[in-house]
């Protein structure tokens, strides 16, 4: 015959033990300064009697939040990791310890982001909850919102109107999406003056006259970094393209447009890259056709991540700053939470760094 499953003890159960509230056992185990020594002492002595062992759930239970926050992704991932053939841990370990591609794939800006994230959390006595691989179309599958205190999200291509959802049941901040008429909390940076920034620096300091952007317009950050493209060759008096040089997606079959440049020979001067990640790709790609950077043509991307510092060249880019942003949205999440104001957007400012992909160094 089974033997009973015992019964865990709750918080209930330690409150009665020591005779006093629940919310003194949350405090004791969640903000300790807040309980006097003799009553944290008898809380313990109470929980360390039953086997006590607080959950997050339990912490949450004099306030009713259970002080952990969200951080979720959609589609974060590279395409190239997400269809590599599965290997055995033999194989996996040995290409780990052979460095092979390593830093192209991590840390990249969504780690730097929950890197920051992270530490705010830390500072504030909140726990912290992962998620992604949710469908775009639907949020069933996200039992995260209903666990947290509030959530922040890197939508991808998640619909506005599930988004909303989300929020009407826990304070929501998204990443890296301009300010909209909507109910949420929005942190970006200011796309446009940066890629204008930049290419005035190609055109003022280079002198270059043909000037391409390549990115995909899905994401409204990549769309702003356009607009700021366009507004930069209108003030200098050139063309103005109505869409990207190359609307490429990091695939097998990628950069079709930029492919068929390099073998006609009609390559632009410098080509702006909506991502760093984009931007390597661009690098490699040249590369392995013997077109020179910054010889032949200049390369720039957009987003400081470390793989674009130890590049050769060196890449020219626009540095987000990443953690301040994760961080930023912690406090967004847990004032929210505290019934405190917070302005829905922030757009942070950026800075241009110039490496040996422009042309300087």
């Amino acid at each position: 015959m089974l033997e009973p499953v015992a019964q865990r003890t709750t918080v209930y159960d330690v409150a009665e033990r020591a005779g006093v509230s629940i919310a003194t056992v949350s405090y004791t185990f969640r903000q300790p300064d807040r309980v006097r020594p003799e009553t944290r002492e008898l809380v313990l002595r109470a929980a360390r009697d039953l086997g006590y062992v607080p959950s997050g759930s339990a912490r949450g239970l004099a306030n009713g939040r259970s002080q952990a926050l969200g951080l979720y992704a959609f589609d974060m991932f590279l395409p190239s990791d997400l269809s590599a053939p599965r290997r055995s841990l033999d194989e996996l370990v040995q290409w780990e310890l052979d460095g092979l591609g390593n830093v192209r794939r991590f840390p990249l800006y969504v780690d730097e982001i929950q890197r920051g994230f992270e530490l705010e959390a830390r500072r504030l006595g909140r726990s912290v909850m992962l998620g992604s691989g949710a469908s775009r179309d639907s949020l069933d599958s996200i039992d995260l919102a209903g666990s947290v205190d509030g959530l922040a999200i890197f939508p991808g291509a998640a619909a506005r109107d599930l988004l909303e959802h989300v929020g009407r049941g826990v304070p929501v901040v998204i990443f890296s999406s301009p300010p909209m008429n909507d109910a949420l909390h929005h942190i970006t940076v200011d796309n446009e003056g940066a890629v204008r920034d930049l290419v005035d620096h190609l055109v003022d300091r280079h002198g270059h006259r043909s000037v391409a952007f390549l990115g995909e317009l899905a994401a409204p950050d990549i769309g702003a970094r356009f607009a700021g493209f366009q507004a930069a060759l209108a003030a200098h008096g050139l063309p103005v393209p109505e869409e990207p040089f190359d609307t490429t997606v990091l695939t097998e079959d990628s950069l079709r447009t930029l492919r068929d440049a390099i073998t006609s020979g009609d390559l632009p001067d410098a080509l702006v890259c909506a991502t760093d990640q984009l931007a390597l790709t661009v690098l490699d790609l040249l590369a392995q056709h013997g077109v020179r950077v910054p010889d032949d043509v200049a390369v720039t991307g957009f987003d400081g991540i470390i793989a674009g510092r130890l590049s050769d060249p060196t890449l020219t880019t626009v540095r987000q700053p990443f953690a301040s942003m994760g961080r930023l949205a912690v406090r967004i999440l847990t004032d929210t939470a505290a019934g405190l104001a917070h302005p829905k957007s922030y757009v942070l400012p950026t800075r241009v760094v110039i490496g040996g992909s422009c042309g300087c160094g």
